[in-house]
């Protein structure tokens, strides 16, 4: 089995100071964020063997601050091309990935990131299951999080519509400290 958890960066300032969007750092509501989902990433054992990271400020400052609320410390790449990365380049990304790793980590930008996400999961038919489907095919705001579950032994083998969504959970999901 395979897992991918694809992390949206959390909310950030409108305008970067003087590096254009690139730069934009998090507002302090996103700094909250960030660290609530890393707390919850640890407490329900969902950690990536592997982060790949866009390189943009908001996305490192948001993984900056994930990290240090886990107890297992991933390997992590930051990488460019994931810079406002369109659906089928995150996807390209994800079926490069080594087999030796289990669960990989993305954190990038919509829409690619909530696109690519809508197109690896297939509806689910449990009711339950529904629910958390159409809360994030709705929309993927800021510092969400899918956990996606592909029965595959290999990254390549990963594609549209296979994947079993797990888990998707929004800041405001999590309660407050």
């Amino acid at each position: 089995m395979k897992r991918l958890l694809l992390l949206r960066h959390a909310k950030a300032e409108r305008e970067g100071h003087g590096g254009g969007d690139k730069a934009r750092a998090l507002t302090q509501r996103g700094r909250t964020d960030a660290a609530r989902i890393g707390r919850f990433l640890n407490q329900e054992a969902h950690v990536a063997g592997l982060v790949l990271c866009s390189a943009a400020a908001r996305t490192r400052e948001t993984l900056d601050l994930v990290l240090p609320q886990l107890n297992v410390k991933p390997a992590v790449q930051y990488l460019d091309e994931l810079y406002l990365a369109e659906a089928e380049a995150i996807l390209a990304l994800v079926r490069d990935t080594r087999d030796a790793i289990g669960a990989l980590m993305i954190v990038g930008h919509n829409p690619g990131l909530e696109e690519c996400a809508r197109s690896l999961v297939r509806p689910p038919d449990e009711r339950k299951l529904r629910k958390r489907y159409e809360t994030m095919t709705e929309k993927f705001p800021t510092g969400s999080l899918a956990v996606i579950d592909f029965q595959a032994e290999r990254w390549s083998a990963v594609g549209g519509w296979v994947g079993d969504l797990e888990l998707f959970v929004r800041p405001k999901d999590l309660p407050e400290e």
